[in-house]
């Protein structure tokens, strides 16, 4: 039963070489991007602006709804580059961004829509998929799996 749970969180080949390189290449420009635009205004003030606050439309307490954004913006995407628990590292951005697209943006044109939505895929897509063999995960699931 734990040797079956260890492979459906860790175990992750997308087939061959190059559809593994894909994926990896995939996660890593996705999570960089993720950083960069959203992680990075978490810390840095833009044009004078105070650090960005993040709507808060479940009503959270106001520290735990900014640290779940901050860790889904700034931890996460360090964990998918690594490709580090990849399944379960991806679950608070696919929520950050769902509730962004279904809740926070809900009224907005599609144009404003689309960013959160699309994160929300790509994210679910690795949520699926795993990070691939070139990863962290692939390497801990050989390791564990060996013995």
């Amino acid at each position: 039963m734990l040797e079956d749970l260890l492979t459906t969180l860790l175990y992750s080949d997308v087939g061959n070489p190059l559809n593994n390189g894909a994926l990896l290449l995939f996660r890593v420009l996705l999570a960089v991007e993720l950083f960069r635009v959203h992680g990075l205004r978490k810390f840095r003030p833009e044009a004078g602006a105070a650090a960005e606050v993040v709507p808060n439309p479940l009503g959270l307490p106001p520290a735990l709804n900014q640290l779940v954004a901050t860790f889904s913006d700034t931890v996460v995407p360090a964990l998918v580059v690594l490709g580090v628990a990849t399944r379960l590292a991806v679950l608070p951005t696919i929520g950050v961004t769902a509730i962004g697209y279904f809740v926070v943006h809900r009224h907005d044109a599609l144009a404003v829509r689309d960013v959160p939505y699309i994160y929300t895929i790509c994210f679910l897509l690795l949520l699926v998929l795993g990070p691939g063999t070139y990863s962290a995960d692939h390497y801990l699931w050989a390791v564990l799996t060996a013995s």
